[in-house]
């Protein structure tokens, strides 16, 4: 079963996740139908979107004009209109195991049984909220990175019983909008990212918390250290590159300090204590009333990222 000439999705959820998702699809020229149960709040995505879209032209983000992109997304009425001729049906609503159940079982009786059902949640696995579905089959996860429509990466997450042919849409779906989809082979509690980034968040808390260095330094080592090579190779191609003979080389040569390193390495559990006092440097750093303005700078400092690596040879 294969992705032939996708022309329409549906979006529900309207929120951050589900804006950007609407971008995406249009971008690449699909009809967006687009839904929230919160019926005001699709008036405020749809101002927020012809923003972005803005800020995205300016970045040379856009193929075709802003008016054009936001002409394919369409706010509507019901689940049963996100669904209507959908190829795929993108979610985007709370965090909750219980929430999700109850929008897949709707989903599953709405949508036709060729719709792929597909979840943005972080953290949930597709099997604890569409276990008990009659068209399980063709349920996973497509959990994005923040911001999607400036991050290309989607982590593709099945559940035991889905469907290689849900898998293969909704994989070819997300290349063909331009965005990187990976597949996680077998469910994972936070799938590749989260878990990556977890990692990097506890060893980053423990070196503040025990008096290593200040949150802005530990900053720095991401942003003028490991940042710059992993935001265009990853730690495998990163250490294959930085020992003359490769990864073996490399391995013989580190292997065994990363292992004591990794020994005094410790959990972490995200003390309240400690978590004040880093909002307290940031907030010398970012007022709380500059957080907003501060999240438009960073979005454009990706929007120019993404454009020099579209410039970029293969």
């Amino acid at each position: 079963m294969s992705l032939v000439n996708p022309k329409v999705v549906g979006v529900v959820g309207a929120g951050l996740i589900g804006r950007a998702w609407a971008i995406l699809f249009a971008r690449a020229g699909l009809r967006v139908q687009i839904y929230d149960a919160v019926e005001h709040a699709l008036d405020a995505a749809m101002d927020e979107i012809a923003q972005l879209l803005q800020d995205m032209q300016r970045a040379d983000l856009l193929i075709e004009s802003p008016s054009v992109v936001l002409a394919r997304i369409h706010p509507v009425a019901s689940l049963a209109d996100a669904c209507r001729d959908a190829v795929l049906i993108q979610e985007n609503i709370r965090e909750t195991v219980e929430a999700k159940t109850e929008v897949f079982t709707q989903l599953d009786l709405l949508a036709d049984p060729a719709t792929v059902l597909a979840s943005s949640t972080s953290w949930l696995p597709a099997s604890s909220f569409t276990e008990s579905l009659p068209g399980r089959a063709r349920c996973l996860v497509a959990h994005p990175a923040n911001p999607p429509y400036l991050i290309p990466l989607v982590e593709v997450a099945p559940a035991p019983w889905t469907d290689e042919a849900a898998v293969g849409i909704a994989m070819e779906l997300y290349a063909h909008i331009g965005q990187e989809p990976v597949l996680v082979r077998k469910e994972v509690h936070g799938f590749l990212l989260n878990r990556v980034q977890g990692a990097l968040l506890n060893e980053m808390l423990n070196l503040y918390e025990d008096g290593y260095a200040s949150a802005d330094d530990l900053d720095k080592v991401m942003k003028f250290g490991l940042g710059l090579r992993w935001s265009f190779m990853g730690p495998f191609e990163t250490i294959d590159l930085n020992a003359p003979e490769g990864i073996v080389d490399y391995v013989a040569r580190y292997g065994k300090t990363y292992t004591d390193v990794s020994r005094t390495q410790k959990d972490n559990n995200w003390n309240a204590e400690v978590i004040a006092r880093i909002e307290a440097e940031r907030r010398v750093l970012t007022p709380a009333d500059a957080l907003p303005s501060r999240a438009r700078w960073r979005d454009n400092r990706l929007m120019a990222l993404r454009q020099h690596q579209n410039t970029q040879p293969k």
